[in-house]
């Protein structure tokens, strides 16, 4: 009878290399970041580009519908991916130049494959890195937010005050587990995208009437004499955050159960001694 097989230690240069590996999808992330600031691409991820442009942007949806929201949700899955200013811009462009009853839905899925991205790759490269060297308070951290991840990560998501990049990254580095980051980025995302969706889907007679307007303008004086400005902060006003941070307490409510009757077993654990 031949003896068990054993597993041969890697060598040096194998660890070495398997290292290495895990970079380079945040290397390739890193780069292409760096690429679209140096090319100025980020500059063209503004609601007012959009409306410069409504007219012959909404002529081409109307002609190619089916290729339209796949270039819509391509996009928004980069910006996303790389972390870049816009994604409030694009989901507003969305319900512009959609409807909200396509450009809620699509935004949705988009920025959960984009979100999932990003945070596959930090998990990898940076997750297990933390992982490896953190201390005790941050193992206490990781330990305290895996506990209640998916309630947790809803109010994150629910309450737009949180930058989505970090709450992208963050639960990676916390050791979340995919379905967990999944299913709360899927059901966090769908109140606000709906309802900047929905704001936005109003706005097509506003945009209109400011080309119109500009166009006018023009044609009489310079363009440093006629600046081009679409007000869509009533769309993101303070009442709006509030209301989601209402719906993002709820969704701490069963952390909050959990801590009392964990205090309460405490104490009563505590008087039978």
């Amino acid at each position: 009878m031949s003896p068990p097989s054993q597993s041969s230690p890697q060598s040096p240069a194998s660890k070495t290399k398997s290292s290495l590996t895990k970079w380079i999808p945040l290397l390739a992330i890193l780069a292409a970041m760096a690429l679209v600031f140096a090319m100025g691409w980020h500059k063209y991820l503004t609601f007012e580009h959009i409306g410069r442009n409504y007219d012959a942007i909404r002529a081409y949806i109307e002609n190619n519908l089916a290729l339209s929201i796949l270039a819509y949700m391509g996009l928004y899955i980069i910006v996303v991916a790389l972390s870049l200013p816009g994604a409030l811009a694009l989901t507003l462009a969305g319900g512009l130049l959609f409807g909200w009853q396509i450009g809620a839905p699509i935004t949705v899925v988009a920025a959960t494959i984009g979100a999932t991205i990003i945070f596959l790759i930090a998990k990898t490269s940076l997750g297990e890195t933390l992982a490896a060297k953190a201390g005790p308070a941050i193992n206490t951290l990781r330990d305290g937010f895996q506990d209640d991840a998916m309630s947790y990560l809803l109010f994150l998501r629910l309450v737009p005050a949180f930058p989505f990049f970090i709450v992208n990254i963050a639960p990676a580095l916390l050791g979340v587990n995919l379905r967990t980051f999944l299913t709360a980025t899927f059901l966090g995302i769908i109140p606000g995208s709906t309802a900047f969706s929905f704001a936005a889907s109003q706005l097509g007679s506003v945009v209109e009437k400011t080309n119109a307007e500009h166009a006018a303008c023009l044609a009489q004086k310079s363009a440093e004499l006629c600046p081009y400005a679409i007000d869509t902060s009533t769309l993101v006003s303070k009442e709006i955050i509030l209301a989601f941070a209402a719906i993002g307490v709820v969704a701490l409510i069963p952390v909050v159960v959990k801590k009392l009757r964990g205090k309460k077993q405490k104490n009563n654990s505590e008087k039978n001694i």
